[in-house]
């Protein structure tokens, strides 16, 4: 039923795994290198066709001091913190608390509550292009740092309402009865029983939701338009003039925007993939 490890494979398949998996693992990064690459090329190697050859002059100080320094890349930067840390953090506050109580308290629509938030997971939010927009200029929110948090943090709310509900199912149920037998209140309950247990989920989520939010471009054309609020996503089209490409300066911004979400994930690896498992469990 299950795949079998490559350690009990056959030899034979063993030397074709050894040998495929380099291959694959550099087709894979191909792309980034090509953007690595073209990073720290000048201008007139791009325009003369020299994409794949080396660089006939390395330009790596000049290209990422003058996407600071003649370009905005700095404020989408600072917009895209500006949008990912609040909403990650009213996230996790949402879900924390949402799957505590569908996970800790029974009442009959708990379970129908469960399945909305599991089935909002399953609308493409494509279709919601419309709808979102429309109320967000109606509410005032369209073309702010608010209007995008708070679609965010709604947006995501489900699958770590769900994420959520499950690691707390898995908790031993006995701690918070024997804390309400000790008359305990519910919130000290969740804050000082549940909580220090739910710190891998909560780092897991962290970086998932971070990542996400961060890497997001969709909401991001749709929800902004001026530079006082475009995440760096978006931002980077901007790099590249009407008449002018800047392929080289457009490279160093991706290469810049990739490094938060990378750094935060090497900053909560200790507990990453601990969540990822304890919150997989079923219940």
């Amino acid at each position: 039923m299950y795949p079998l490890p490559i350690e009990k494979a056959r030899p034979g398949l063993q030397r074709s795994y050894k040998f495929a998996l380099p291959i694959a693992l550099f087709i894979w990064l191909l792309p980034l290198l090509a953007i690595m690459l073209t990073s720290i090329r000048s201008g007139g190697d791009i325009n003369s066709g020299n994409f794949w050859g080396m660089p006939t002059s390395i330009n790596f100080i000049e290209n990422y001091t003058d996407v600071f320094t003649n370009t905005e890349l700095g404020r989408y930067i600072w917009n895209s913190f500006r949008v990912t840390l609040p909403t990650v953090i009213l996230t996790l506050c949402l879900s924390c608390l949402s799957g505590y109580a569908l996970a800790v308290y029974r009442f009959k629509a708990s379970m129908w509550l469960f399945f909305v938030f599991v089935a909002g997971n399953f609308v493409p939010f494509q279709i919601l292009m419309v709808p979102v927009r429309d109320f967000s200029v109606q509410t005032g929110l369209y073309d702010t740092v608010t209007g995008l948090v708070l679609f965010h943090a709604a947006f995501q709310t489900g699958f770590c309402t769900l994420f959520m509900r499950n690691f707390i199912k898995a908790l031993p149920h006995e701690l918070i009865e024997s804390a309400r037998v000790e008359g305990v209140g519910e919130f000290k309950i969740f804050w000082h029983i549940v909580m220090p247990l739910m710190r891998p989920a909560i780092a897991a989520l962290a970086v998932l939701i971070f990542t996400f939010i961060w890497n997001d471009y969709f909401w991001a054309t749709v929800l902004v338009q001026g530079d006082h609020a475009l995440p760096i996503t978006a931002g980077l089209k901007t790099l590249n003039g009407q008449w002018i490409s800047q392929w080289h300066l457009v490279s160093a911004g991706a290469i810049l925007a990739a490094l938060p979400p990378v750094l935060m994930f090497f900053a909560m690896q200790k507990h990453f993939i601990a969540g990822l498992t304890l919150g997989a469990t079923k219940g």
